[in-house]
């Protein structure tokens, strides 16, 4: 799958670089740009010259835009090492002027209340980075907000080997967020008449069950089942995260059952049940950009307009910490398991483990959320941690991550608003009856 998502990616390159060579009419000055892929040192001097004059719109905004396009061309032609130096060039070169932003502040400062209502421009504009306008202006480009984004996911990939891309990084993150805001999203639905090309994106991009052929995605698409996706106006045919939603009558406690192809259709009249077994962040690029949590909600709102008889809206979520936090404490687990009677990795064991993991654990960084990031996620959301579920993911994955272990996070409509609040706010646990009894033994 990584191999076909490669290839996604360069197929998506090819198509961008006509686009990017075409979108305005070839100006003498494109042809004196011409870089060698590592970026070498001479290059690197007439990189500087062009996004200065980027910057400086020389010669009007449209010829700055035509060097913007050229720029980002030719960043694409750039090897791994061309690259990094050429982000590192933004990074090094278009921050924050600290000796103008000190001027800025010691006037504000000096300013009386009526003064700094006018410096207040003056004092946002200092603490712009000259960059922000050079990645303006390739979002203006066609194709150019799915070049900003897989320039983010770049930077994510590359910012701990080379921490000063960090505030470049930042900078695109806060760009990003403001052009990916849930108002601008639209949800459309996903199935078997869904162009090829959107079709072999879902199988690229599909994070929690890997999709293992066609006949596969059929079955995921079939009558019982249903395929949402957030889209953005300006990259149609690119899914920024999409969930898959299984139709069943009553609670699902394993996947195998789900995705078995041989399995005999739901009648969909008769389901009660709706089971979110996959939600996957499509674009790498927008790590840390939440819009997961509307898209189950919209979601959830277009099933109940379609199956008013649904009642119950829950996933079957994998606990992709789960045995990595049971290495690190199993040593001193062993000696309290032998006093409850039980045997190390036994099922009662892991059920117990787990619903330790999942209701009491907390981050290092924050110690009111759970510490199992798809934990976090759903409660975050205001679901409810329902029911936990053994060797219910048997693929290999499945056994590495947690086990086998699955769980059952319930979204109760009603409560949804409050619990969400309760724990973003003091990070109450919402727990089923059979959980909260786990954590007592």
């Amino acid at each position: 799958m990584q191999q076909l998502a490669n290839q996604l990616f360069q197929k998506t390159i090819r198509r961008w670089v006509p686009f990017w060579r075409d979108v305005w009419p070839q100006h003498d000055l494109l042809k004196k740009l011409s870089l060698d892929p590592n970026l070498n040192a001479a290059d690197e001097k007439v990189l500087l010259t062009w996004m200065d004059a980027c910057l400086k719109d020389n010669g009007g905004e449209v010829a700055a835009r035509t060097r913007a396009a050229e720029l980002g061309r030719r960043f694409l032609d750039l090897n791994d090492e061309g690259r990094v130096r050429f982000l590192t060039l933004m990074a090094d070169n278009y921050a924050v002027d600290e000796v103008r932003l000190t001027k800025v502040i010691e006037s504000w400062l000096a300013a009386n209340s009526s003064e700094r209502t006018h410096l207040e421009a003056d004092l946002r504009s200092a603490l712009e980075p000259p960059r922000m306008k050079l990645l303006t202006q390739f979002n203006e480009l066609p194709q150019g907000i799915k070049f900003l984004v897989d320039m983010r996911a770049e930077l994510l990939r590359l910012r701990k080997e080379h921490p000063k891309l960090a505030p470049l990084e930042a900078d695109l993150k806060r760009l990003l967020s403001a052009w990916f805001d849930v108002g601008l999203l639209q949800m459309e639905e996903i199935n078997w008449r869904s162009s090829a090309e959107l079709l072999e994106k879902l199988i690229a991009y599909e994070a929690v069950h890997a999709i293992q052929s066609w006949n596969d995605l059929k079955n995921r698409l079939d009558s019982d089942r249903r395929c949402f996706a957030f889209f953005h106006p300006n990259m149609p045919e690119e899914p920024l995260i999409f969930v898959e939603v299984a139709l069943v009558k009553g609670m699902a406690g394993n996947v195998q059952e789900l995705l078995d192809e041989a399995a005999p259709l739901e009648d969909i009249s008769l389901a009660d049940t709706a089971i979110f077994y996959s939600i996957s962040n499509a674009q790498k690029g927008l790590s840390g950009i939440s819009f997961g949590n509307f898209l189950i909600k919209q979601v959830v709102k277009k099933l109940q307009q379609e199956f008013p008889q649904l009642t119950q809206f829950a996933t079957l979520s994998p606990i992709p910490g789960f045995c990595r936090w049971l290495d690190s404490i199993e040593s001193e687990q062993e000696l309290a398991l032998l006093d409850d009677g039980l045997s190390l990795r036994s099922p009662e064991h892991l059920q117990k483990m787990a619903a330790h993991y999942l209701g009491e654990q907390k981050q290092k960084r924050n110690e009111h959320y759970a510490r199992d990031p798809v934990a976090h996620f759903h409660l975050s959301n205001g679901a409810k941690i329902e029911r936990l579920n053994w060797m219910a993911d048997t693929s290999d994955n499945g056994l590495k991550q947690s086990e086998g272990m699955m769980v059952n996070y319930l979204y109760e409509i009603p409560l949804i608003e409050s619990r969400s609040q309760g724990y973003s706010s003091e990070g109450k646990v919402a727990l089923s009856t059979a959980i909260e009894k786990q954590l007592a033994k």
